[in-house]
């Protein structure tokens, strides 16, 4: 099978600190692929290592089938937007988008119309004769976006370009980038730490941690199967419950309580008294009418409460234990009340205590 970016057994190290071990990765032709992770995971090391502005210490990167492992970053066919918006302020918004094109020597009607169609598709052809000073921080972004747009190549890679806006501003951008992939089909790979905009945007996501891709999926098998509890706990705002116990059999037991996962879809028959962490995301409890319909059912003491509009995120103790329950945002719910909760164990997710790796 062709790949559009394929990486093999990708090594970079400083010194004797290693950032990336080992690292495989095949990227699909028009697949928009997201790399997420925490500051220092080795995202946007990963991500200048494509783009040929860090050098390798071991392994291989390829770009449409050609080995560009040591290949200039002019040379690999691909066009890269970073977090700082780094437009030169004394051009216009044209002068911006046609200097790189001016300095690869394209004839001048062809620098015009690539400059003419980035714009249209950016929505920014008013503002080509305004300099960088000028414009606001989504317009400055989307005159970076055109420059890496007018290069016409098949990958673009994207270091954090959402970092610097606002949150409606996120949101807006969010939206054109990815009608802007669905208009165009071109491979992108995208860097974030932000997993909304992951969620969001990504066909597939590599959730990284200490340079290794901790797991690769879809953003449904990422949020519904997360394959270790790094990642159980690093997806969801706010993130998983977890509770610490003992696997016996198809029973979990925690304190004195004892959950029955017979809904729960094993990897494997289970032996007895295997130290187990369950995790349960908040917005997986359900209250009010559906207790009466969920597998297990307790009782939680609400410790606080959080209105956030659209929902309403409660702390409460199961046992003695802190739980996160998301309801609805018309609850009426106050510290101190005994609230009943439902729990769907086919909903739940089991990790070893010990590996961290899903049952």
């Amino acid at each position: 099978m062709s790949y559009s970016v394929e990486i093999k057994d990708l090594d970079l190290a400083f010194g004797s600190v290693k950032v990336l071990q080992e690292l495989n990765l095949n990227i699909h032709e028009g697949e928009f692929l997201v790399l997420l992770g925490s500051s220092g995971c080795g995202k946007s090391t990963l991500l200048n290592c494509i783009a040929g502005l860090l050098e390798v210490t071991d392994g291989q990167i390829y770009i449409k089938d050609k080995n560009v492992t040591w290949a200039e970053p002019s040379e690999r066919g691909i066009g890269m937007v970073f977090q700082s918006y780094a437009l030169y302020p004394q051009m216009t918004v044209r002068g911006n988008l046609s200097f790189g094109l001016k300095n690869a020597k394209l004839p001048k009607d062809e620098i015009e119309k690539r400059v003419a169609r980035a714009a249209e598709i950016l929505q920014i052809e008013q503002l080509l004769d305004r300099k960088p000073g000028a414009l606001s921080g989504g317009q400055r972004q989307r005159v970076a976006i055109g420059r890496a747009l007018v290069r016409d190549v098949d990958v673009f890679l994207f270091d954090e370009p959402l970092s610097n806006l606002d949150a409606k501003l996120r949101v807006d951008l969010r939206v054109e980038l990815k009608r802007l992939h669905h208009q165009l089909k071109n491979t992108i790979v995208y860097v974030t730490h932000d997993q909304v905009e992951a969620m969001t945007l990504a066909d597939r996501i590599a959730v990284m941690k200490g340079g290794k891709i901790m797991q690769l999926g879809t953003p449904n098998e990422i949020y519904h199967q997360p394959r270790n509890l790094y990642v159980a706990d690093f997806i969801g705002s706010p993130s998983m419950n977890f509770l610490e116990g003992t696997l016996d059999g198809t029973n979990f037991k925690v304190d004195d309580m004892v959950m029955p996962m017979s809904g729960y879809a094993f990897a494997a028959p289970q032996t007895a008294g295997r130290p187990a962490v369950i995790g349960i995301r908040p917005e997986h409890v359900v209250t009010g009418e559906l207790v009466s319909k969920a597998p297990l059912q307790y009782d939680v003491t609400v410790d606080l409460v959080e209105p956030m509009g659209s929902d309403t995120l409660v702390y409460a103790k199961l046992g003695r234990h802190l739980f996160r329950v998301r309801m609805d945002g018309k609850a009426r719910v106050d510290e101190g009340d005994i609230l009943q909760i439902g729990i769907d164990p086919s909903h739940a997710s089991l990790f070893d205590k010990k590996t961290e790796d899903r049952l």
